[in-house]
């Protein structure tokens, strides 16, 4: 996927300027930056949730503005920070709605769709549960069944939005893991939203660093993050050591 020249505005108030970025094919991609920087308006941009006021986006050559929603959805799947579900509702039908973008107005499923699913719950270690409600599930669980209904969307491409939001560290851990997963053993391209700095740079292959609505940064975590990197981001002096040839950020003094 490639931005080029994007700008956006609520209003009178500016969000983004005029940036352009490429997102690296079969690579995980993570968007940092402070509250209010933009990540979630580029966020909103790159999966159709927003028009662009100025610029493009291009997804396979192709401009995304010119996608119908369910073209866009049958190459992109999504999984936002806020999801809801009806609390009977089991696993595997919620995971089985990831085949919807594949089948016809008026016809059922297609052949591909009993093995997907299946596929899907697998990957996630969901079989077990599959005929569990999802209101009977954990946090990190449900947060599990959603990557599996993106996963049985059967794309190449897959955007998280915070999704490790409001999950203890076990759980955070675990998503991230499955999200490394998907991208080494599937080759699906991974971006994401993250917050904690630490868990960006050990799961991210790229990061990109908005403030104020402009890139300041975009490259390999283990070159770019500096603490200087980091004081222009977030407005405050953290350490950055390293530890077995990796990177970590003093979020303590």
């Amino acid at each position: 996927m490639k931005v080029k020249e994007l700008s956006f505005s609520y209003g009178k108030n500016r969000i983004l300027n005029n940036i352009s970025l490429k997102i690296p094919e079969g690579r995980i991609t993570t968007i940092l930056g402070a509250n209010g920087c933009g990540k979630s308006t580029l966020f909103s941009l790159m999966t159709k949730n927003l028009v662009p006021d100025r610029g493009r986006i291009f997804l396979q050559r192709k401009n995304i503005g010119g996608m119908s929603l369910g073209e866009f959805a049958k190459r992109v799947s999504i999984v936002h920070q806020y999801n809801t579900a009806a609390a009977d509702m089991t696993v595997e039908r919620l995971v089985s709605m990831g085949r919807t973008p594949h089948h016809k107005m008026f016809g059922g499923g297609n052949g591909d769709d009993e093995e997907l699913i299946n596929m899907a719950l697998e990957v996630t270690n969901l079989l077990a549960f599959k005929e569990r409600e999802i209101g009977k599930l954990s946090g990190g669980q449900r947060q599990r069944v959603w990557i599996a209904m993106a996963l049985a969307q059967n794309t190449k491409l897959l955007f998280l939005d915070e999704p490790t939001t409001y999950l203890d560290i076990r759980y955070q851990l675990e998503i991230l893991e499955l999200v490394k997963k998907l991208n080494r053993e599937f080759g699906i391209t991974i971006v994401m939203v993250l917050h904690e700095i630490n868990q960006a740079i050990r799961f991210s292959d790229s990061i990109i660093g908005l403030k104020d609505g402009n890139v300041l940064a975009h490259g390999n975590p283990e070159e770019i993050i500096t603490s200087e990197l980091l004081e222009q981001l977030y407005g405050v002096k953290l350490g950055v050591t390293e530890i077995d040839g990796h990177k970590y950020v003093l979020t303590v003094g």
